[in-house]
């Protein structure tokens, strides 16, 4: 039967030619590190460290914008009102609130609308169409959504409204026939940035917008200022793991700037709910988003959006609560669907298995993509889970299953291998969605691992973790930590640097939180730093020799007192580490787990 995998390999991140840091870095730690992102010539260092919005490509390159814009510009001319159709995640979340703001801001008359994850699944909704339309509304501005919605684009037409699609999921080979369908991953698009996330593309559209309106001279006076905007980019891009590369760095360096300085008051009440002080990616991935999530995953996602647009203090208190306890109660669901995942798994699955499929009716549809995430990282396996209604075990209605994959496994293309047994999907390499007939689960199974032995080998099962260098424990110090925050923010594309350091001593080593956590100080020579390390109740005993350890350089906040310490993420007995010289061919970036 099938078990947890072995513990990761550890492998020095390859690097990425040429192999030389740029001449803009500030130091010889960041250049290298820079590198290893694959940032070389000096203009490329200039725009990853100091990038600004203008900076920014011309959104005319993506597609279809001009005829979007000119659209806009006649809704808000006539004073039509603008239907904007979001999704249930914090990116079509963030980017439902952000069209809203920015269109208002411009005076059109806009309303909302956000499917319920259980009732309505994900993408356009039909129904929410036709009451569109029985209201009068004519033109319909989707977010995050609508690349695939090829039936509710001809219904949009049958009712009489335009469609406007902004999006970022794969297109399919036949595009929905719509009035415009921005995405900056078809096959026409000039745009120089593909993985945008779907917030951004919704950005993208409003700024392409506002140039326009300033041309003709429409712009209201005083002109809105796009950049207060940027909190709400931030927050869709970080919490949609895209790459935080290129224009997408740009845009969260600032948003998260915004967030910082002037926090919304949704956004500032749910910071004080998590108790938190100093924003970072960190922090909106960890602490805002899965707040913000939590309504869409259990209720209705409107209350974010609403907390998000409301700017009374008093009035977005009790929004704050609300999606604070929708949290706490998906944090209870999670973890009882975990742990009847792991007892089915190691019950069920033959260890040769190269994929998990899972179906159960105990399961709720707004948990189950947290849950394929930590499966993936208990097992290093793509992972399906699909959660069926009760009524679904009759053999009726539909299953709605969320997916996670590995490193190597495209998830979205391994769908498409498997499509006649769907009733729909969507997403991309690392996270996709579907919906099933429950008497297909069996034939679906079947075709996902066929698709996961096609595409996996053994050797693909092994987890791996990559670290950026090799150094010496005293070459982590005041200006070491100076060139590497300045890479910030860190995510996905662009991780926080891992450092391997060998042979370290450990001293005044002493447990927290009922010995869950440990912290102690690392020697090497006649040089020491402080470190904590998580999750060790198992291992304290390893700690009482010498080790390698991967870590991270980290400032340590305490009762306005700072100091450097190391965040040590994994150790080993000294001298069972690999040759830093064992180098894989060719390794993709880590895919992240959803924030929990």
């Amino acid at each position: 039967m099938m078990r947890p995998c072995d513990a990761p390999v550890w492998l020095p991140r390859p690097p990425l030619p040429p192999l030389t840091g740029p001449d803009g870095a500030t130091g010889p730690l960041q250049a290298q590190l820079l590198a290893l992102r694959g940032v070389a010539a000096a203009e490329d260092a200039r725009l990853f460290l100091l990038g600004r919005l203008k900076d920014l490509p011309d959104p005319d390159l993506l597609p279809d914008m001009a005829v979007a814009v000119a659209r806009l510009q006649q809704a808000l001319a006539t004073g039509e009102t603008i239907a904007v159709h979001g999704d249930y995640d914090v990116d079509g979340i963030s980017g439902t609130a952000l069209l809203c703001e920015g269109l208002r801001q411009l005076g059109g008359r806009v309303e909302y609308h956000i499917p319920l994850r259980l009732r309505d699944g994900y993408g356009l909704c039909g129904e929410a169409l036709r009451q569109a339309a029985a209201r009068g509304v004519r033109l319909v501005v989707s977010v995050d959504c609508g690349t695939s919605a090829l039936a509710e684009a001809q219904l949009s037409a049958e009712l009489g409204m335009d469609l406007i699609v902004t999006d970022h999921h794969q297109p399919p080979e036949k595009l929905p026939e719509v009035l415009a369908c921005i995405n900056p991953w078809r096959t026409d698009s000039a745009y120089p940035f593909q993985p945008l996330a779907g917030v951004g593309v919704a950005f993208m559209l409003l700024l392409a917008l506002q140039r326009q309106l300033r041309l003709a001279g429409q712009l209201p006076q005083p002109a809105p200022d796009a950049r207060l905007l940027l909190d709400l980019v931030a927050l869709g891009t970080i919490a949609d793991l895209v790459p935080l590369t290129g224009v997408n760095r740009l845009l969260v360096r600032v948003g998260l700037e915004l967030l910082q300085q002037q926090p919304r008051a949704g956004l500032a009440e749910l910071l004080r709910l998590a108790g938190v002080d100093r924003v970072s990616a960190g922090v909106v991935g960890f602490k805002l988003a899965p707040r913000l999530n939590a309504a869409g995953r259990l209720a209705d996602a409107a209350a974010a959006v609403e907390l998000l647009l409301n700017r009374q203090p008093a009035e977005v208190a009790p929004l704050a609560q609300q999606l604070d306890g929708c949290n706490r109660q998906r944090q209870q669901i999670e973890a009882e669907t975990f742990a009847q995942a792991i007892a089915r798994v190691e019950a069920e699955l033959p260890a040769s298995s190269r994929s998990i499929v899972l179906a159960d009716s105990r399961w709720h549809a707004g948990v189950i993509g947290i849950v394929a995430s930590r499966l993936v990282e208990r097992y290093h396996r793509p992972v399906v889970l699909i959660a069926l209604a009760n009524d679904l075990a009759a053999g009726e209605g539909e299953g709605k299953g969320s997916a996670r994959s590995i490193r190597g496994f495209h998830l979205y293309q391994a769908l498409q291998g498997c499509h006649q047994h769907l009733l729909g999907y969507g997403g991309h390499a690392a996270a996709a969605g579907l919906r099933l007939q429950p008497q297909r689960l069996a034939a679906f199974a079947e075709a996902f691992e066929q698709q996961a032995c096609a595409a996996l080998q053994p050797q693909d099962l092994q987890p791996r973790r990559l670290f950026d260098l090799e150094v010496q424990l005293d070459e982590l110090h005041e200006d070491s930590w100076r060139q590497i925050t300045a890479l910030a923010p860190f995510g996905m594309g662009n991780p926080e640097p891992l450092f391997l350091c060998r042979d370290l001593r450990i001293c005044q080593l002493r447990t927290l939180s009922g010995g869950r956590h440990a912290r102690f100080v690392l020697q090497q020579g006649g040089y020491s730093l402080p470190a904590i390390a998580f999750d060790v109740a198992e291992r304290l005993t390893e700690l009482n020799r010498p080790v390698d350890v991967l870590c991270q350089l980290q400032i340590n906040r305490w009762r306005e007192r700072e100091t450097l310490q190391l965040l040590v993420r994994d150790f080993r007995p000294a001298g069972s580490t690999l040759q830093t010289g064992q180098t894989p061919a060719a390794l993709d970036g880590d895919f992240f787990l959803d924030r929990v």
